[in-house]
C-alpha cells in the first residue's frame, strides 16, 4: 500500500490544529490563582493570611455600619468642627461690635465644644501621637513646637471665654469677650490650615503604611472610649444646634448676591 508523504508545511498545520490531550489539565497560572482567591473571599470565606486582619476589621466595620476613615481624614474632618465653632465665634463678635443681642448660652456652648472635642481630645491625639513622631524623625520640628505652644495658648483663651460668659453684664464685659474670641480665631484659622496642608500630608513620609493604618484604628478606639460612641457625629449635632441657636445654620444666607 502506497502512502502519500505529507510535506513539512502540511505537518506544521496539522500539529497546530490538534488539541493537546492535556491542554485542559494544565495548572492555573499564578496570577490567575491569586485573582481567583481574591474574588472568592466574600463568597467562600477563604482569607489569605497576610490580609486576614485587615479584612476582618473592614468586615466588622461594614456589619456595624461604620465608615472606614483614614488617619488624616479623621483629623481633618475634626478640624471642620473647629472651623464651624470659629464661624459661630465670628457671629458673636459681629453682634458685640454692632451692639446687638446674642444668647450668652451660645458662648458657653461654643467654648464647651472647643474644650471637650478640640482641646481635650483632638489636640491630645496630636500631642501624644503625631508631634512625637515628627520630633523623632527630625521633621518639621519648628512647626510642631509652634503648634504645641498654640495649643497651650488656646486653652488659656478658652478659660477666659468661660469666665467672661459667666458675666456679661456690662459693655466692657462684652468687649473683653469679643477680644478673646478674636484672638482665638486669629490664631486657629492659620493653625488648622498649616496642619491640613503641611503637617498631615508629611505624616505619610515618616511612618510606614502599616503604622499609618494602625494609628487610624487606635484613634477610633480612643474616640469611642472618650465619647461612648462616634465622637465626630456627636459633635456635628452639637455644632449644628449652636449654629441654629445663632441663626447661621442656613448655608444659603452666605451666598453673595
Amino acid at each position: 500500500m502506497c502512502m502519500t508523504r505529507s510535506s513539512p508545511f502540511e505537518r506544521a498545520l496539522s500539529s497546530q490544529s490538534e488539541v493537546h490531550p492535556l491542554e485542559n489539565k494544565l495548572p492555573i497560572s499564578e496570577p490567575s490563582r491569586r485573582q481567583f482567591l481574591r474574588s472568592s473571599i466574600p463568597a467562600s470565606g477563604i482569607i489569605l493570611l497576610p490580609v486576614a486582619g485587615a479584612f476582618a476589621s473592614q468586615q466588622k466595620k461594614a456589619e456595624e455600619g461604620e465608615e472606614d476613615v483614614s488617619t488624616n481624614e479623621d483629623l481633618m474632618r475634626e478640624h471642620g468642627i473647629l472651623k464651624r465653632v470659629l464661624l459661630a465665634y465670628d457671629e458673636i463678635i459681629r453682634r458685640i461690635r454692632a451692639k446687638q443681642d446674642f444668647p450668652p448660652q451660645a458662648v458657653t456652648d461654643g467654648a464647651t465644644i472647643i474644650r471637650k472635642f478640640i482641646e481635650d481630645y483632638h489636640e491630645k491625639l496630636e500631642e501624644a501621637h503625631l508631634f512625637p513622631r515628627f520630633r523623632k524623625a527630625g521633621k518639621l520640628v519648628d512647626l510642631v513646637d509652634t503648634l504645641y505652644a498654640q495649643h497651650q495658648a488656646g486653652r488659656r483663651v478658652t478659660d477666659r471665654v468661660f469666665a467672661s460668659a459667666a458675666s456679661l453684664k456690662t459693655e466692657d464685659d462684652r468687649n473683653r469677650l469679643a477680644r478673646d474670641l478674636e484672638a482665638f480665631n486669629r490664631m486657629y484659622a492659620p493653625h488648622e490650615a498649616r496642619e491640613d496642608t503641611v503637617l498631615f500630608p508629611e505624616l505619610h513620609k515618616i511612618v510606614s503604611e502599616h503604622e499609618y493604618d494602625a494609628m487610624g484604628e487606635q484613634f477610633e478606639k480612643i474616640e469611642r472610649k472618650t465619647f461612648g460612641g462616634d465622637g465626630f457625629d456627636i459633635y456635628v449635632d452639637k455644632i449644628t444646634a449652636l449654629e441654629k441657636q445663632l441663626g447661621i445654620y442656613d448655608l444659603a444666607q452666605f451666598t453673595p448676591k
